[in-house]
């Protein structure tokens, strides 16, 4: 009998030791439950805040697509009002404008002196 008490008393403390065992690796599991589930919170809040700043950039986005069209139609508006230029590819610049010969067309430069003169011409009589 003295040897079955001693075997069941070996046995207790075995499931004892096994207990304690169990029962700090359930108290670290429930920790690191715990703390999954503060991380798991912490996650819903940056991507619910994640949700709110893409949602304010899309509608920013939308806002600014909008006032593109806008823009776009008004100066397809401006420049459906402006005259319409001939097929001949635009100078430049001005002196493009000049004839090949790089000066004023002779008819031209006759009325241009006349023109001249004859200012030059009123301005000696106000004087």
């Amino acid at each position: 009998m003295l040897n079955e008490l001693e075997s069941l008393s070996q046995n207790i403390g075995r499931l004892i030791k096994i207990s304690e065992r169990h029962h700090q690796a359930h108290n670290a599991l429930a920790q690191q439950l715990e703390q999954l589930r503060a991380d798991y919170a912490n996650t819903q809040g940056e991507l619910a805040a994640m949700r709110e700043e893409r949602d304010a950039l899309v509608a920013e986005r939308d806002s600014l697509s909008a006032k593109i069209d806008d823009a776009q139609i008004r100066l397809n508006a401006i420049l459906e009002k402006l005259p319409r230029a001939k097929a001949a590819p635009e100078p430049d610049n001005q002196l493009a404008l000049l004839p090949p010969d790089g000066g004023i067309e002779p008819d031209t430069a006759d009325s241009a002196h006349g023109a001249l003169h004859e200012e030059s011409h009123h301005h000696g009589e106000k004087a």
